[in-house]
């Protein structure tokens, strides 16, 4: 099961969630709950270090 990259917690299937390959290096998915979304948190690309909001 996907955990959010920003708040580490589990991603349940059929939530509101996305995912998508870091915008720096494009190897590694990045998972972010829709509350992270909502709330613009910060996420870290844990191959390449790339931060995003």
């Amino acid at each position: 099961m996907p955990v959010c990259t920003s708040c580490n917690r589990i991603i349940s299937p059929g939530t509101n969630a996305t995912s998508f390959l870091c915008p720096n290096c494009g190897e590694i998915m990045i998972w972010r709950c829709s509350k992270c979304r909502q709330f613009r948190r910060q996420y870290k690309c844990p191959k390449c270090g790339f931060v995003g909001p």
